[in-house]
């Protein structure tokens, strides 16, 4: 008896983690389609973060200037042939569909000094606080949610992904394209 009683409870509990399990995937499944089913421009969110960032960057002297939000799988092919197929410099190892801008979730920065030049010197320190320009932005991008690419050598790139991987969006874009 204790053992039927036992495998039961072991049943029972098994079952609440599959169903939480199965909940948990259809929401970041929703949370995806809802991010891939956005007009061609950043997430609200993630507009509105940088939108900050670029106002708190401003008020310690520093001016940032976007270079890319989201970015189209055309925009993002391009890039990808860059120094491949096309002549330049590689400036992306992600093919169209693989970036978090082909979703709206993910910004690339530089700095403007007072001249109006784009650096892209991370060492620059034009408000000479002692430290970094781009460390200076990045810190505040962390503090309002983004993944920095500095710590996997992409250091113009911030990102918010929500939790969701490129696969899921990538899934909820096929489905999407499929209905």
């Amino acid at each position: 008896m204790k053992n039927i009683f036992f495998l039961i409870c072991f049943l029972a509990v098994l079952s609440t983690i599959f169903l939480f399990d199965l909940e948990e995937n259809r929401e970041q499944q929703a949370m995806a389609e809802d991010v891939v089913s956005a007009d061609e421009e950043l997430h609200p969110y993630v507009k509105k973060q940088k939108d900050e960032l670029i106002e708190r960057a401003e008020a310690i002297g520093i001016n940032v200037v976007i270079t890319e939000g989201y970015r189209s799988h055309e925009r993002q092919d391009d890039l990808y042939a860059q120094g491949r197929a096309e002549s330049g410099d590689i400036v992306t190892n992600a093919e169209a569909g693989e970036s978090y801008h082909n979703y709206g979730l993910a910004i690339d920065f530089a700095i403007e000094n007072g001249d109006g030049e784009i650096i892209w010197d991370i060492e620059y320190d034009g408000t000479e606080s002692g430290e970094p320009d781009w460390l200076e932005v990045a810190e505040i991008g962390e503090e309002l949610g983004f993944e920095w690419g500095g710590h996997w050598n992409d250091y113009p790139h911030l990102q918010m992904d929500f939790g969701l991987s490129i696969e899921e969006l990538q899934e909820a874009e096929q489905q999407l394209e499929n209905e």
